[in-house]
């Protein structure tokens, strides 16, 4: 049986002021639900565009990722990989 790969993903918004960062098994139909404002975080910031995607093989990694990147060291390390 194949794996399903759980991605986490940074988006930005239109204006570059704003990250969202979230994990999603299908990343082009979270990409278009964000973009739908189908998500009240993210509604008012419309469109996100996609700059960073990992997956990962079990959904408990690709949490821990996604909790790094949220955390104060992860967005430092992100913000060094100038995506933006």
């Amino acid at each position: 049986k194949p794996t399903t790969m759980v991605h986490v993903y940074v988006l930005i918004s239109e204006d570059g002021q704003h990250c969202y960062t979230g994990m999603s098994e299908n990343i082009d139909r979270r990409l278009t639900q964000h973009n739908a404002g189908f998500n009240r975080s993210t509604k008012s910031l419309m469109p996100w565009k996609l700059v960073y995607s990992k997956g990962h093989q079990r959904r408990a990694i690709a949490r821990q990722r996604e909790k790094y990147l949220k955390s104060a060291a992860g967005r430092k390390w992100f913000d060094k990989l100038s995506l933006i």
